[in-house]
């Protein structure tokens, strides 16, 4: 075999070196790289030793995710959805959304869902929804998720699924054995071995959505270049 028919045999997270073939794709099985969204000053960080710089907005496509009831992170009993994407510097990387930035995902699920796409066809983009509580004195404000989007390159999108269901995509520190998941995509729960049945573990095709809130107009499509944020 000629060494250009052994890189035709390479896949997209794959270069030789030397003899070894090692994947451009940084990604440590349950740990991925840790984004979060912060409700009450309106940003996005990264755990990260040189990304020091917070965030007014993040993009990405999604590549696996799960909306779960669970308790976790000692937060108590809720809502969660969890996506899980590359970065722009080439990790598997995972965020959280809990209370109404997860009815907002809903909210953005539901139309995808009529015209047969799902959020692994898309490339989103999530900004900071200014509210204010007047109930307290002095008033609160807080912030949640306001997601857009814009189709993303169906030959991009062919190559994350590809990756998707070639590793684990978890985190292991959100997994539970109670959750109560409501719609799944490419996770992987490694407390369940891969033969079982159900949206716990590696689901594959169009996900089961449960209690769609009714739309509203926190989704805005975008006719613009869908390439951004990706890294290859």
């Amino acid at each position: 075999m000629n060494p250009q028919q052994e890189t035709a045999k390479l896949e997209w997270w794959e270069k030789r070196v030397g003899d070894q073939v090692v994947s451009i794709v940084k990604h440590l099985d349950g740990h991925p790289r840790t984004y979060r969204f912060d409700a009450k000053e309106g940003t996005f960080d990264v755990e990260s030793a040189i990304v020091q710089s917070k965030m007014t907005e993040l993009t990405f496509q999604p590549m696996a995710w799960r909306i779960f009831y669970d308790d976790i992170l000692n937060m108590g009993h809720k809502n969660w959805a969890e996506l899980f994407f590359i970065d722009k510097q080439a990790c598997v990387s995972s965020i959280l959304f809990h209370g109404f930035s997860v009815d907002n995902i809903y909210r953005l699920i539901e139309p995808l869902f009529y015209d047969d796409l799902l959020l692994s066809d898309i490339v989103v983009t999530v900004t900071a929804e200014r509210r204010e509580n007047t109930r307290i004195t002095p008033k609160g404000v807080y912030y949640i998720a306001k997601f857009t989007y814009k189709l993303a390159d169906t030959k991009k999108t062919q190559q994350l699924q590809r990756y998707a269901k070639t590793y684990n995509i978890y985190r292991q520190e959100t997994v539970t054995d109670v959750a109560q998941v409501k719609t799944s995509f490419n996770f992987y729960n490694p407390l369940l071995n891969s033969t079982s049945s159900g949206t716990h573990t590696l689901i594959e095709g169009s996900p089961v959505v449960d209690e769609v809130p009714a739309v509203r107009e926190t989704v805005t499509v975008l006719d613009e270049d869908p390439n951004d944020g990706l890294p290859f």
